[in-house]
């Protein structure tokens, strides 16, 4: 049977190790009591009267498994926890049979256990069993005969009650799973924040250092010689620009407000070069590109030309763009064994999440290569 219960789970399948958790079930000694008293007692006094040990034990017996019910029903055995439903009904039946119990309703310490611990399968088959079999008596009269004294009015409350007690169990589990399910999306929305950050600054920041630390470097080479005091000025005047850029960009990736555009990464990427002293074989203009793809082509430029600036000792950069596509390639020494960093796993993300992909590593002419391309 595929039938589900409301789960997303079969009918005889065990979706749950039952609604107690362990400090609950502890709880459930107290409350458990107060409520088995006011039937276990007179029956144990009434047997007790009447010299009837074997119905005192059955008795006993009954009220033992009602107060186990909600460490027999966490077993993730589901076989066990059917065989302690036909248990619990079995010692119910017996003492319904030779006992007075007080009517139908002493059977409700063997239903509640099985409505709210067995799938939905085995719950109609104990519990729906039980209260067809009541009814069943009562119709070909055997009710009196059992001196039980019941209607149908109690074999309907009896249905009710079974009805909502197993109801009550699956709203139970769910609003766990519930609450299982929140603290996973914010531990797994904290995480994603944390990776964010950490791309955005690393592609902002590794950037605008790298460029500063160029023309810094510059400009003490220009004072120390004594030429290009102009130069030096500018170049002072640059860094200082830079540096103000960057904490407003830092500012704005963490306000997660920060845009990125490949005209200007473009602008920024032949500052940085012609500072380093390397030729820029840059694009004009980015008409051609799709207005979409803008900003993660941007962070390719801005990543590319700051690992050339940092590792290859290259004379030249060149970069090449398509409506979907761009390339980022310089004429110096490429690592063998590549091994992706930070910023290229960073832009293999990003270009993910924009449906592309990103390939770097040695250019067959000689130099390093990264393509970005989203098809």
């Amino acid at each position: 049977m595929t039938a589900t219960n409301g789960t997303g789970t079969g009918w005889w399948s065990d979706d749950s190790t039952g609604p107690f958790a362990a400090p609950a079930r502890w709880r459930w000694l107290i409350i458990g009591l107060a409520i088995l008293a006011p039937f276990t007692i007179p029956v144990a006094a009434d047997a007790i009267h009447n010299g009837a040990w074997s119905t005192l034990a059955v008795a006993l017996a009954y009220g033992a498994c009602y107060m186990v019910f909600p460490w027999a029903v966490a077993v993730p055995d589901l076989r066990f926890k059917v065989a302690f439903g036909f248990l619990i009904l079995g010692l119910g039946w017996t003492l319904f049979a030779v006992a007075n119990t007080g009517g139908v309703y002493g059977l409700l310490y063997g239903i509640i256990p099985v409505a709210m611990g067995l799938p939905l399968g085995w719950m109609l088959v104990l519990d729906g069993g039980t209260v067809a079999a009541l009814g069943v008596f009562e119709l070909l009269g055997l009710a009196d005969a059992l001196g039980a004294g019941y209607d149908y009015s109690d074999l309907w409350a009896m249905a009710g009650i079974t009805t909502t007690l197993f109801f009550m169990v699956r709203l139970i589990r769910t609003v766990r799973r519930l609450r299982d399910a929140n603290a996973q999306i914010a531990a797994l929305a904290v995480a994603a924040e944390r990776e964010r950050l950490a791309r955005d600054l690393h592609d902002l920041l590794g950037h605008s250092l790298t460029t500063i630390t160029v023309k810094a470097g510059l400009a003490r080479r220009l004072i120390e010689t004594g030429s290009g005091g102009d130069r030096a000025i500018e170049e002072i005047r640059d860094v200082e620009a830079l540096s103000r850029s960057a904490l407003t960009d830092v500012r704005a990736t963490v306000s997660e407000y920060r845009e990125v555009s490949l005209a200007g990464e473009l602008a920024g990427a032949r500052a940085a070069l012609r500072a380093a002293d390397i030729d820029a074989d840059l694009p004009r203009a980015v008409d051609d590109v799709d207005p979409a793809l803008h900003s993660v082509f941007g962070y390719v430029v801005r990543e590319a030309v700051t690992n050339a600036i940092r590792h290859s000792n290259a004379a030249t950069v060149r970069v090449r763009l398509g409506p979907k596509w761009i390339t980022v390639a310089d004429d110096g020494r490429a690592k063998t064994g590549h091994t992706a960093g930070t910023g290229l796993r960073g832009l293999t993300e990003r270009l993910a999440a924009a449906g592309g992909t990103l390939d770097a590593g040695p250019a067959p002419e000689g130099g390093f290569i990264v393509k970005a391309e989203v098809p």
